[in-house]
């Protein structure tokens, strides 16, 4: 092996993702539209990544399951998981409410030149739970429908486990499964430098930072409430309720983290986050497999996070006073509809109608508005993204501590690549 390929490879892969991130920044910027021609390296590894989620959610859920010596523990988990994912859904969309209260980034929004986009209203609650149950589990399986895979995954689980030694083969085989399958994406996170290098030079060299003047205070608002629900709420959620010190997660997590904002995929970074969270942080695989793909789909804080941002954001560039009962509805619908989104890149921009008409905001400003929005979009994705990954993460963390499945010295350990 080259001196070269050593360094490489002797480079923690955080850092590597890190360093081609602002290699690509500077190369778009100076590059320009040309970037754009590059975006295929990207293309080719976020379809890599996404070719690994359904049958790595599918195998690792099941194995999970069929790893629980007690069935009655899945029950209290799922509980759990969900309970803390709610709780920190509920903070991220009132940090978001606050803050667009505080600074209020929608006063004097220029809409001129806007395209009107298209918008999705919310579907009703009652449906979105109905189609949690699969008519055919392979057609779940074959279009990628999280939600329903995950319900498929977790009754399969149950029925070996509830079927005893005779069913404990194939719930060996689903163990071996999950391990082949992190294997391979270990493979395919050797390619992240460089596909996050194409990706984030196409996005710099198309929209470039200029485009942001328009809408500056908006984004550093998202940013701002970004980081503060990352490094304080997740950390203390880390702190207070996994009873561990904060930096030992922090340093761990920059593959998933890197990943989730290069993507701006919750789904497209759960395989990275699964290796992270068994390699890294010591959570065992029962906790990964349940906590995480759950996750993808129920944990949407940076998602509730922008979405009642930008309510607080349209209501202030149409002229509409809110009340604090108002607030409030715009709080609880915004936690349902970010439950609801899917968990990919823009998806809670077009989920906004939902939000908008609690306070009168009619079907016209409300595509007048994505379509203000949509064009700065990408790069304010990149960074709502990372909060609903670090989420994931942290209840993970806690949910491994509260029930014995983290192996303490692996969290404090810096991990080796």
């Amino acid at each position: 092996m080259g001196r070269a390929a050593q360094l490489w490879f002797g480079t923690v892969l955080w850092k590597r993702i890190l360093i081609a991130l602002v290699l690509g920044a500077v190369v778009g910027l100076l590059w320009g539209e040309g970037a754009a021609s590059i975006k295929w390296i990207g293309d080719l590894f976020v379809r890599l990544i996404r070719m690994m989620v359904v049958p790595l959610v599918f195998v690792s859920i099941t194995a999970g399951v069929t790893a629980l010596i007690d069935p009655k523990r899945l029950g209290s988990i799922g509980i759990k998981v969900i309970g803390l994912y709610l709780f920190t859904t509920a903070i991220a969309a009132t940090l978001g409410l606050t803050v667009g209260a505080i600074v209020k980034p929608g006063l004097g929004a220029n809409f001129a030149g806007a395209v009107p986009q298209a918008v999705d209203t919310s579907k009703n609650v009652g449906l979105q739970l109905l189609e949690i149950v699969p008519l055919n589990p392979f057609e779940a399986l074959a279009k990628g429908d999280l939600l329903a895979v995950i319900f498929f995954a977790i009754f399969l689980g149950a029925g070996i486990l509830v079927a005893g030694e005779r069913a404990k083969p194939i719930g060996n085989v689903f163990q071996i499964l999950s391990d082949v399958l992190l294997r391979m994406v270990g493979f395919v996170m050797e390619l992240a430098p460089f596909g996050v290098f194409a990706l984030i030079a196409a996005v710099m060299g198309t929209s470039g930072p200029a485009t942001f003047v328009s809408v500056f205070a908006l984004a550093m608002c998202v940013l701002g409430a970004s980081l503060f629900q990352v490094f304080m709420v997740h950390g203390l959620v880390v702190r207070l309720l996994a009873w561990l010190p904060v930096w030992p997660f922090f340093r761990d997590i920059g593959d998933a983290v890197m990943v989730a904002f290069s993507t701006s995929s919750s789904s497209a970074t759960l395989p990275v986050s699964m290796r992270v969270a068994e390699k890294n942080l010591g959570i065992s695989p029962v906790i990964a497999s349940t906590a995480l793909p759950l996750g993808t789909t129920v944990s949407m804080d940076g998602t509730a996070l922008y979405v009642a941002l930008l309510a607080t954001f349209a209501a202030q560039a149409f002229g509409i006073p809110l009340s604090l009962e108002q607030y409030a509805i715009i709080g609880l619908t915004t936690v349902m509809v970010a439950v609801g989104t899917a968990p990919v890149p823009s998806a809670s921009l077009f989920m906004l109608a939902g939000v908008l008409t609690t306070f009168g905001v009619t079907a016209e400003q409300t595509a007048l508005l994505v379509g203000f929005i949509l064009p700065f979009d990408r790069i304010l994705d990149m960074i709502r993204t990372v909060p609903n990954n670090t989420s994931d993460l942290a209840v993970a963390t806690v949910v491994a501590r509260w029930e014995n499945e983290l192996d303490l010295d692996a969290y404090m350990a810096k991990p080796v690549e």
